[in-house]
């Protein structure tokens, strides 16, 4: 095989070599009519970063600060999934009222007691989402009042549903330079492409 392929050329590094950083990739501009697919996170391309829920509270939060994220898979320890845990759940109200109402210390709080669990998730089918755009991915998301929404496709071989998609309300605002702060649920995708439109 050696000889079918001839080796490319390599070349020193200079001093004034940089590392690309992510926010410098050449994005395409997006508008509400753009494929909602353009702004799901593609998780057969990027691994999903879980965590067991008998973790602690303290150390979900230090992985989600490491990597930069804003949400966490929860896994049991046979790595099935179990439910969802976000910043809003470790830094808004559900820690604090565990702790009422359990009596359980600060440090003593697991995952599990402050997710979401699975049975109260709900995702979107992935052969809609293909079809969709992106004002109707974000009319879906302001009338669940989600940050998050997730994206499913029956594998064939298990015939189990597997989350292979996700989407951010915070990431879809960045691509698309607006603000979606969801205060009330619109009435129909023409308010919201009016919004846009119109926002300062």
């Amino acid at each position: 095989m050696d000889t079918q392929y001839q080796a490319l050329n390599t070349l020193t590094l200079p001093q004034t070599t940089d590392l690309i950083h992510v926010d410098q990739r050449p994005q395409r501009t997006l508008t509400l009519k753009s494929p909602a697919l353009d702004v799901m996170t593609d998780l057969k391309v990027i691994d999903p970063v879980s965590i067991c829920e008998d973790a602690l509270l303290h150390d979900a939060h230090e992985r989600m600060v490491s990597h930069g994220i804003r949400l966490l898979f929860v896994t049991d320890r046979d790595g099935a999934l179990t439910g969802l845990l976000t910043a809003s759940d470790v830094l808004g109200e559900r820690p604090m009222k565990c702790i009422q109402e359990r009596g359980k210390r600060h440090d003593e709080l697991l995952v599990s007691d402050v997710m979401t669990p699975r049975r109260e998730l709900e995702a979107l089918d992935m052969a809609e989402v293909a079809n969709a755009n992106i004002g109707q991915l974000v009319a879906t998301m302001k009338h669940t009042g989600r940050q998050h929404a997730l994206v499913v496709e029956l594998n064939g071989r298990s015939k189990h549903l597997e989350v292979c998609g996700l989407f951010s309300t915070s990431h879809i605002a960045r691509r698309l330079g607006i603000s979606l702060n969801f205060i009330r649920v619109p009435q129909a995708f023409a308010e919201i492409e009016h919004a846009v439109l119109h926002e300062d």
